[in-house]
């Protein structure tokens, strides 16, 4: 679970940073407090639905598409620890 809270957030920093948007930014945009948002970028809160809601309309994609992405990063982080595996093998 907590890989999981993590690349939510790192997929949040992610599109945020290609908005080309500071914390203070998207916390306006998605009505939160800007402190929050940077407690969800670094992992170490797990935000509701309705937060995650909040935070992919301000991102201007759909909540699916955000929960995707963590998904994607998560299969990113499988791979690179199967090829170090391999390598140190």
């Amino acid at each position: 679970m907590k890989a999981f809270v993590e690349d939510f957030g790192v997929a949040v920093r992610q599109l945020r940073e290609a908005n080309g948007w500071s914390q203070e930014q998207l916390a306006e945009r998605s009505d939160l407090n800007r402190s929050y948002v940077g407690e969800v970028e670094r992992g170490r809160v797990i935000p509701s639905i309705v937060t995650a809601q909040k935070l992919a309309t301000a991102l201007g994609i759909n909540i699916v598409n955000l929960l995707a992405r963590c998904e994607q990063l998560e299969q990113s982080r499988l791979a690179r620890r199967i090829n170090l595996a391999a390598i140190a093998c």
